[in-house]
């Protein structure tokens, strides 16, 4: 069973700075891009870092010069290194995948949009 399980949310006070992991576990093949989304309550859920496959990187306005995403392709995994931390950056932070390959009963198998369980990042001003 394929699943991403993040970690590294917690309590930073304003201007500090965190490091989530996000690990694909199961009998990976290959993963193409990864990101990290995030929701705030009583928001809508909005993206705050994307890495494809050969490790480029896009970011929204709100987070670029602060936030860095950066991925494992060996390990199955991807970073976002959050700086100069905001309470506005409060919210649930969330892994991506859009498509990956994996194996199943000796076969590749597709698997779309696979999301993590999320991890609360919290900045206190």
């Amino acid at each position: 069973q394929v699943q991403l399980v993040e970690s590294g949310g917690g309590l930073v006070q304003a201007g500090g700075s965190l490091r989530l992991s996000c690990a694909a576990s199961g009998s990976i093949f290959s993963i193409n891009a990864m990101g990290w989304y995030r929701q705030a309550p009583g928001k809508q859920r909005e993206l705050v870092a994307l890495v494809t496959g050969d490790h480029k990187a896009n970011y929204p306005d709100f987070v670029k010069g602060r936030f860095t995403i950066s991925r494992d392709n060996a390990r199955h995994t991807v970073y976002l290194h959050m700086n100069s931390l905001k309470p506005e950056d409060t919210a649930v932070y969330y892994c991506n995948v859009d498509h990956l390959l994996y194996y199943k009963n000796d076969r590749l198998d597709h698997k779309y949009d696979v999301w993590g369980q999320g991890t609360q990042v919290t900045v206190s001003s």
